[in-house]
Parts: C-alpha cells; sequence; structure tokens
C-alpha cells in the first residue's frame, strides 16, 4: 500500500487545493508514527524544499518518540546543512556512499584525505556524537565512534542505482526485530545491549545487500538492476541466516 502523503512545492493536489505548508503535511505523517517501529527516509525523496523541510519535521517527531530511524540518500542533505540534527542519536543509521560520505565528512569538519576507510568512518561518527554510520562501498565499514565493524562479504561485481534501496530496507527490518528482541516478544539467550543491537542491524543490514548482489550478478550479469538486487532477499536471507524452525535448531546467524 502506498499513502502519497508527502507534497513537492508548486505542485498541485486535487485533494487538498490548500497551499501546503511542511507544518501541515508534516502533521499527517506525524499522527502515524505511533503506529511505527522503524522509520526510513531517502530513497525516492528529491531535494524540493518543501520535501526536505517536511521530512526534517518528520525526523524531529521520530527522534522525539524514539523511533529508530535510517537516512540514506536525500535524506543526508538534511544531515549535511545542520549536523547537530542528529548529533548523539543513538537510534539513526546513516547510509552514505563514497561521495555522500565525504560530503558528510566535510559538513563535520572532518578531513578524511588519505586517512583508511575505517578510521574515518570511525572519524566521522565521533564528530557526530557516536551515530552509526555504514559506509559503503568494496567492502562496508561500519562504526558508532567506539566500535568499528566490516562486512567484507562478496558482493556482485556491479552497482546499479537503487541498490542502497535493499540496504536501507534490510536495516529497517534488523531494527524492528531489535525492537522485538528488546520487548522480549522471544525466547532468546543472552542480554545484548540496545546499542550494540542497532550495530548488528547495520551489519546485517550490509550482509544481506551484499549477498543479494552477488546472487543478482551471477544470473543478470552486467544487465542487473537495482530491482534483481531486492529479488534476492529472500534467498540472501536464507543463505546466510536461516529460518528457524519450531522445535528445531536455531539460525546460522
Amino acid at each position: 500500500m502506498v499513502s502519497p502523503l508527502m507534497r513537492e512545492s508548486k505542485t498541485p493536489y486535487p485533494q487538498d487545493p490548500s497551499e501546503p505548508t511542511a507544518d501541515h503535511v508534516a502533521s499527517t505523517i506525524v499522527d502515524l508514527l505511533a503506529r511505527l517501529h522503524v522509520l526510513v527516509i531517502g530513497p525516492g525523496l528529491g531535494r524540493d524544499e518543501l520535501m526536505q523541510a517536511t521530512c526534517k519535521k518528520v525526523i524531529t517527531a521520530a527522534r522525539e518518540r524514539q523511533i529508530p530511524t535510517v537516512m540514506d540518500a536525500d535524506a543526508l542533505m538534511i544531515v549535511n546543512a545542520e549536523p547537530s540534527f542528529v548529533k548523539g542519536w543513538k537510534e539513526v543509521i546513516l547510509t552514505p556512499n563514497v561521495v555522500e560520505f565525504q560530503r558528510l565528512a566535510a559538513a563535520v569538519g572532518v578531513d578524511v584525505g588519505g586517512v583508511p576507510r575505517e578510521e574515518a568512518c570511525k572519524h566521522v561518527s565521533q564528530a557526530l556524537g557516536g551515530v552509526c554510520i555504514i559506509q559503503k562501498g568494496d567492502v562496508d565499514y561500519i562504526s558508532d565512534g567506539e566500535r568499528t565493524m566490516t562486512c567484507d562479504l562478496q558482493g556482485g561485481k556491479k552497482r546499479s542505482g537503487g541498490q542502497g534501496d535493499t540496504l536501507t530496507g534490510s536495516v529497517g527490518t534488523f531494527l524492528c526485530w531489535r525492537r522485538a528482541y528488546l520487548d522480549k516478544l522471544w525466547e532468546t539467550e543472552g542480554n545484548m545491549g540496545e546499542d550494540e543491537l542497532v550495530m548488528l542491524s547495520a551489519w546485517g543490514g550490509a550482509a544481506i545487500t551484499r549477498e543479494c548482489s552477488r546472487l543478482a550478478f551471477a544470473e543478470k550479469g552486467r544487465s542487473l538492476q537495482a530491482s534483481d538486487v531486492g529479488d534476492n532477499v529472500p534467498r540472501a536471507f536464507e543463505a546466510l541466516i536461516g529460518e528457524r524452525e519450531v522445535g528445531g535448531e536455531g539460525a546460522r546467524l
């Protein structure tokens, strides 16, 4: 189901002919937050001024309500313009690609020239007060400023525009399961902390996406499209994690 709640500047909407404002548009979305476990913002967002302003208000409300949020693509422009907007937020995950990461580093005043990518990811996270960052690349580095993880599973040999949507969706799914774990909806062993689960959600999403890419490239080769990556989520999940059968053995990870 798609609910067309967001609006762009100077775009007529017959169902609501009033002049749109960020407060008005955001209020409809904020009213839905109580029904959500996770918010994913960025893919397909665009850079329209009204759209960006609306997102900022929605993200502010999500943070106040402690709703985990994944920010990618054009949503990262909000962070670049005002890094303090997410500073210290332990339940947000940023997923910049190479170019987006360079912009993010510049926005927080961190010089990453000549710095190993793993260290650069850590430094930028620290500058943002420990925000979790997935620095996408040939190897994905994930850091919250204190811990840095590497996801170097084999991926496909072609990266298609829109592939990041699979990452954000996968990370969002793991963050949903994080909430279920913390609420003790499942019988589990151990007692992982909230911040540790954010890092694991980021790593799990990166791993699923890389396996999706590998499977899609093996099947489609250079004709691979972003939709082919997403189509392989079930196979990737089964290969890396598997399903836990009732009364049977646990999952792989």
